[in-house]
């Protein structure tokens, strides 16, 4: 059983930055991919960003040069700095953790992007 915690969402201007955090319950050397989602009203849960244990990380097209994902193992974090946000950015964001072929999600934060 893993949990997992989001914070650092709000609202932001557009060209504004956010940090994104996600505190997990346990070690995440023990496991392998860790990643961010988001869900915007109406949409599905798309992948933005995911990072393995040995730090390879991979982004979806929309956020590529905008957004990065780091995990520090040791303090259990994984964080999503985004920057030069678009008003297309706003949408709840999801950590999520693969853990022994189970699936975890934490509740969310909401972003929005607005003037």
């Amino acid at each position: 059983q893993v949990q997992l915690v989001e914070s650092g969402g709000g609202l932001v201007q557009p060209g504004g930055s956010l940090r994104l955090s996600c505190a997990a319950s346990i070690s995440l050397f023990s496991i392998a991919d860790m990643a961010w989602y988001r869900q915007a009203p109406g949409k599905q849960r798309d992948l933005v960003a995911r990072i393995t244990r040995s730090r390879s990380t991979a982004y979806a097209d929309s956020v590529k040069g905008r957004f990065i994902i780091s995990r520090d193992n040791a303090k259990k974090m994984v964080s999503l700095q985004m920057d030069s946000l678009k008003p297309e950015d706003t949408a709840v964001y999801y950590c999520n953790a693969n853990f022994l072929q189970n699936n975890y999600w934490g509740q969310g934060t909401q972003v929005t992007v607005s003037s």
